[in-house]
């Protein structure tokens, strides 16, 4: 005679992806609507930034307060550093600090823990006690960008770099079905599909400020242009022959063989190259680590540190959960698992 069923422990594995990770409050709200409540949360980098708000009760909160983001809130949290990083990432966590409860991990109101990456020696660091905001800081540290922090006696750095989507994470915490959000899977090349034009004119003389600006300006454009108009194809430089899309002989959308196409800017390669990284892993990762579900927002449009866009990545999150409740619907459903 079979014994009563018994209910899988669902995993959530929120992936790491700067700005789109807005679309996680939208995967949250879409398994909540359909009454389905993770047992365990873990999550890498903005992954884990909204995973500690859910695992502490707060998104509802939380996501308000994403919801009101403007550029210049955005820009308010930027702390230009000169070293480690472009910014220290203090002041958005003094805002943390200061507007939620900052409860230790292991006494959140659900099992939760991040991802970081140890520096000196690339180990995979799980996070599971200690100050939650700290946590959240040391797995945000994305590099070139936030500086990396001292945590527990190790420098941290952004837990992207080796486990982008933390299925494992979720696995070591308990979850018999996981249910990952990858935020990358359509990124690659998004850094240099700008519209082709002159790069912003060198200003004389050392001055390297405005030489970051310039460049930060080239990093948070969208190369989309906006979403109503929904052409997201480079423009062909002025007087070139290529159409959008179309790549010439050259090598890159819009150049002609007399006329190249700009370089890209020096956060544009580091943003690239990282986008590379991080896809390559993930894949390597899910790979030899499957999860049972795979929610994959399709946000490539957004820019790095397009926060103040939540509420486009929110509404794709919710859209992109849709299938992967249905199916996971099914798996719980004690009638066809036996």
């Amino acid at each position: 005679m079979r014994g009563p069923a018994h209910t899988p422990r669902i995993g959530l594995a929120l992936g790491s992806g700067s700005a789109r990770g807005w679309a996680h409050i939208g995967v949250l709200q879409a398994l909540e609507d359909a009454g389905i409540r993770p047992h365990v949360v873990c999550g890498t980098s903005i992954g884990a930034l909204v995973g500690a708000a859910y695992a502490a009760g707060e998104l509802q909160r939380f996501s308000g307060w994403v919801h009101g983001l403007g550029l210049r809130d955005v820009l308010s949290f930027m702390d230009f550093s000169l070293s480690g990083g472009v910014l220290k990432g203090e002041r958005l966590m003094a805002f943390f600090k200061r507007n939620f409860i900052d409860k230790p991990v292991d006494r959140l109101n659900l099992p939760f823990a991040a991802v970081a990456t140890a520096l000196e020696s690339g180990q995979e660091i799980w996070l599971r006690e200690g100050s939650t905001v700290d946590a959240v800081r040391a797995s945000i540290a994305l590099p070139g960008l936030f500086s990396p922090v001292w945590y527990q006696g190790r420098l941290l750095v952004d837990g992207g770099l080796v486990n982008p989507v933390p299925v494992s994470l979720a696995r070591a915490m308990g979850a018999d079905l996981v249910i990952a959000v990858d935020l990358n899977s359509d990124i690659l090349g998004r850094h240099l599909n700008r519209a082709v034009e002159p790069a912003p004119a060198e200003p004389e003389g050392p001055d390297w400020l405005q030489r970051l600006q310039n460049n930060m300006q080239w990093f948070l454009a969208d190369p989309a242009q906006s979403e109503s108009t929904g052409n997201q194809h480079p423009l062909p430089a002025k007087g070139a022959a290529a159409s959008p899309g179309h790549t010439t002989a050259a090598g890159h959308p819009g150049a002609t063989a007399t006329q190249p196409a700009r370089l890209p800017s020096v956060l544009d390669v580091i943003a690239s190259s990282l986008n590379i990284m991080q896809v390559r892993i993930t894949r390597s990762r899910m790979a030899g680590e499957p999860p049972d579900l795979v929610i994959t927002p399709k946000l490539a449009h957004l820019g790095l540190l397009d926060f103040h866009q939540a509420e486009i990545a929110i509404r794709a999150g919710h859209a992109a959960a849709q299938p992967a409740i249905n199916a996971l619907q099914s798996l719980l459903d004690p009638a066809k698992r036996n």
